[in-house]
């Protein structure tokens, strides 16, 4: 069925109208029967996907599609297929829509902040789809935004919901089963080699509203790359795949070690792979990150592998984190598995050669045993400890009797895996994009704070971004976590703050302080 697109005027009035819109109108808490009105901004690969998602729930009515691409909106419309769903071209048209109680921001990367804060400004709840900024000053007036204005804003950084996380965090994390954990690691790569291709300055496609897509950005000449989708490789519209891919992990290891923000980031990379490619954001990423500790103690380090060009082999950590701790490790993809570490005398892991002279080490070859008992192992739902016979770590450290690098040979996972749409082994569980989804329903209902919420987007985004801001200055950055500033480089903080374009730049200050 035909819709009609609504647009609104681009005077500066109604730029700073629709901001000024407050929440007294929408103060009204949603009861469990109520249906919530959903609208929706950007009908994209992922924004397609929360239409399926919400037109599952009883409880929700899509009554909104919006994009700047009409032939998006057209499709949207048809593929929502309710006939009270009304088409927008502008967001802001669609934020005087009373009926419409919660957004989704599925956007290009660069308009999530705004969108969200004009949003909350409006008295709508948000759901901010990751990464939820591209610099750290954004999340700040967001987190401004949804406390000005009472608004429940949650973040796409969903695979936390999966039960196998949250079973890691319970049976493993929490108990202290691993001992002190010192180590994390992470990786996200893929091999795409030699590119997406080049493509040249063009007119915008038809129906293309190329100055709103660009929005609070500067202006920049159209390529086809420099649009939809593949906008997410470029430094002026994302941050390559450590906001992309990385904000999914990076959450739930700060999520899962009750992590604040770091006080130190170091990053190298750049394009050095791929040949047949436009973009300008990393093929290729190494960081490292500090993260402090508990009352002044040391915390952990966290390293993260971008790789563009190179999926490598799997069980190399091509996609999972490592928590690494002195009694066992832990491998986190969705389920997690448990391996233990394996205690001896010390003495006894020096190098031997031809043996020491007098005076030097003495041996006392006792053998070594796990860290972990094979009951306590079980009871996480790690692998169980085997012998020391097998394997190069058997002998180091690694408790099990297998030839997996560092002889771990884990009998059985933990958890349950609920993320089926990315690769992971499915169990009939939902999967965890639908559990947040649902969870930021719930919350709108009852005002409860989300799983996923602002303050833990901010964290998260953060600490992407300055992985980001050092590689692009090719040195480290100091960070203060409590006061959320960096510390002693003003071009590192210049790069942690954002100058919008006009007339974007009004429709902020009129939302938050800035």
């Amino acid at each position: 069925m035909e819709k009609e697109l609504i647009s609104a005027p681009t005077t500066r009035r109604a730029f700073l109208g629709a901001a000024a819109l407050t929440a007294a109108s929408y103060k009204r808490v949603l009861g469990a029967n109520d249906r919530v009105g959903i609208g929706l901004i950007g009908f994209g690969l992922i924004g397609k996907q929360h239409m399926a998602d919400f037109k599952g729930f009883k409880d929700a009515e899509v009554l909104g599609v919006c994009d700047c691409y009409k032939p998006r909106v057209d499709e949207g419309l048809a593929y929502v297929g309710n006939p009270n769903c009304k088409g927008y071209s502008d967001f802001r048209k669609m934020y005087e829509n009373k009926d419409i109680q919660g957004v989704i921001v599925a956007t290009p990367d660069h308009w999530h902040a705004l969108l969200t804060i004009m949003a909350c400004a409006a008295g709508k709840d948000v759901y901010c789809e990751k990464p939820m900024t591209l610099v750290v000053d954004e999340g700040k007036w967001m987190i401004q935004a949804a406390r000005k204005y009472k608004r429940i804003v949650t973040v796409g950084t969903q695979r936390r919901q999966g039960q196998g996380v949250k079973d890691a965090k319970k049976n493993v994390i929490d108990t202290g089963l691993l001992g002190k954990i010192h180590s994390v690691r992470l990786s996200f790569t893929r091999n795409i080699y030699p590119g997406f291709g080049k493509t040249p300055v063009t007119a915008p496609p038809a129906g293309f509203d190329y100055d709103m897509w660009l929005g609070p950005n500067q202006k920049t000449p159209y390529q086809n790359h420099r649009g939809i989708y593949h906008f997410r490789w470029f430094w002026d519209f994302s941050g390559g795949q450590m906001t992309n891919l990385g904000a999914h992990q990076i959450d739930q290891i700060l999520w899962l070690m009750d992590a604040k923000m770091p006080t130190m980031v170091m990053s190298e990379g750049g394009r050095y792979a791929l040949d047949d490619d436009d973009g300008d954001t990393p093929d290729t990423q190494d960081a490292i990150w500090v993260f402090p500790g508990k009352n002044g103690a040391k915390g952990f380090t966290m390293a993260a592998t971008v790789r563009e060009a190179c999926a490598g082999p799997r069980d190399a950590g091509g996609g999972g984190q490592v928590y690494m701790g002195t009694k066992g490790t832990m491998s986190v993809s969705g389920n997690y598995t448990v391996t233990s570490e394996t205690k001896g005398d010390p003495v006894n892991d020096i190098p031997r050669f031809q043996g020491h002279p007098t005076g030097g080490p003495v041996y006392t070859n006792t053998p070594r045993t796990p860290w972990i008992s094979a009951e306590a192992l079980a009871a996480a739902g790690g692998a169980a400890a085997g012998g020391g016979g097998g394997g190069r770590g058997a002998g180091r450290g690694a408790a099990g009797a297998g030839a997996q690098g560092r002889g771990a040979a884990p009998a059985a996972g933990g958890g349950v895996a609920t993320d089926s749409r990315y690769g992971l082994t499915a169990t009939g569980a939902d999967p965890t994009m639908t559990l947040n989804e649902r969870d930021w329903l719930d919350c709108i209902k009852s005002r409860n704070r989300p799983f996923c919420e602002v303050e833990d987007g901010h964290k998260v985004a953060t600490t992407c971004n300055l992985a980001n801001v050092s590689l692009r200055l090719h040195r480290s950055i100091k960070f203060d976590p409590e006061k959320e500033v960096v510390i002693g480089d003003a071009e590192a903080a210049k790069m942690c703050t954002k100058t919008y374009r006009a007339p974007w730049d009004a429709a902020l200050k009129a939302c938050v302080k800035v």
